[in-house]
């Protein structure tokens, strides 16, 4: 397991266009992928529970990959976070 905290520069937070980005992105990598926020484990592969989660710009999120590729999953996914979600 590898976790990295992150901060959410993305100025509408984790809205609808971002969330799914991320989404699809996690969706790829065969690890379980979690963000733990406010005492919440959000599954990253389910957009439904991203967006419920209420994620705004500023927050700093833990990312969390568990599983075979969890080492490129979470580069990649920091990454994708880090620059914005393609906003």
């Amino acid at each position: 397991m590898v976790k990295q905290d992150i901060v959410v520069v993305n100025k509408s937070g984790l809205h609808a266009r971002p969330a799914s980005n991320l989404v699809k992105a996690a969706s790829k990598f065969k690890s379980d992928i979690t963000i733990l926020f406010q005492e919440k484990v959000i599954n990253v592969k389910s957009l439904l529970n991203v967006l419920s989660a209420g994620i705004v710009c500023g927050t700093e999120i833990t990312l969390v990959c568990d599983g075979e590729d969890e080492q490129e999953a979470l580069k990649t996914l920091t990454e994708m976070i880090e620059s914005g979600l393609g906003e």
